[in-house]
């Protein structure tokens, strides 16, 4: 393996993170970028295989995995040996005053928690879906949509993701 191949690494919760990856793995390959996909708790190589390093990662109910933290303090020395990325998914990326890395409340508290600094930092908007939550999750994410002024109609299904946001953050990853 090259050391140029870019490793992306994910966790996801209900699979927008993981389709908002496969998007990125065909932007980066329309590229000529060589590209591997791994599900973060199932990644077994050695990240010096690889010349940059992308985290995406969900959240819910305000928390990010406990999977990515743990990889993250566990690889710090690694991750910082490299050209690095992180970016998280979540529904209050949907408000345009918090779709940056540095307006999202939950980006910054992510940040704060941890001494990696990512060479790269984005936030997007996920999908809300509520016929495919757990029936907790639906009235735990109604309830937070409601004092949020979201939506709470519980057949309603809206993907907030950017596309084009994510294809140009492709470009952004090409040019580190």
């Amino acid at each position: 393996m090259t050391t140029k191949t870019t490793l992306i690494l994910y966790a996801s919760v209900d699979g927008q993170t993981l389709k908002i990856c496969k998007f990125l793995v065909n932007c980066l390959q329309e590229k000529d970028e060589d590209v591997t996909l791994f599900e973060i708790d199932e990644f077994q190589g050695s990240l010096d295989d690889y010349g940059k390093i992308v985290i995406g990662c969900s959240i819910r109910y305000g928390v990010h995995h406990k999977s990515v933290l743990d990889f993250i303090n566990k690889n710090q020395t690694a991750l910082e040996s490299h050209k690095t990325v992180f970016f998280s998914v979540n529904l209050v990326a949907r408000k345009p005053e918090k779709n940056q890395a540095d307006t999202n409340p939950y980006v910054i508290k992510f940040l704060k928690s941890i001494t990696w600094k990512p060479s790269l930092v984005e936030v997007f908007a996920g999908m809300l879906d509520y016929q495919k939550y757990p029936y907790f999750d639906r009235i735990m994410i109604q309830f937070i949509m409601w004092m949020t002024k979201g939506p709470t109609d519980r057949n309603a299904k809206i993907e907030y993701t950017d596309w084009k946001r994510v294809e140009a953050f492709s470009d952004s990853i090409i040019k580190l």
